[in-house]
């Protein structure tokens, strides 16, 4: 029981921004929140996680410094704001709740059905 529902992907010209949202209902809402990106022919990649508190957070090497992860504890809600965005940042976003200190996609249990980021150059 419980949904993750991402918001927000679009096209976007590169260099330009883009905030992604998810909002959790019933146990989808989970201690460990991710985004996770798929390009075309590649893996499944964590992007960026955060901890319950917030006191803990991840980010891939390709997306630090760009990207910002934050969740509200009071809303059951999740966001990425992507700054800076490049080519390579394009593929289908999907947020994730998992268990503590989850960074591979096996440590999630649930999932939302992706949103698609598209950057053009």
């Amino acid at each position: 029981q419980g949904q993750l529902v991402e918001s927000g992907g679009g096209l976007v010209q590169a260099g330009g921004s883009l905030r992604l949202s998810c909002a959790a209902s019933g146990r989808a809402f989970r201690y460990t929140m991710g985004w996770f990106r798929q390009a075309p022919g590649k893996e499944r990649e964590l992007v960026a996680a955060i901890n319950w508190t917030g006191g803990s957070i991840y980010y891939a090497d390709s997306v630090k410094g760009r990207f910002t992860i934050s969740r509200d504890n009071a809303k059951n809600t999740v966001s990425l704001q992507m700054n800076s965005l490049k080519d390579e940042d394009t593929g289908v976003y999907f947020c994730a709740g998992g268990r503590p200190a989850a960074v591979d996609p096996t440590g999630y249990d649930y999932w939302g059905q992706g949103t698609q980021v598209t950057v053009s150059s």
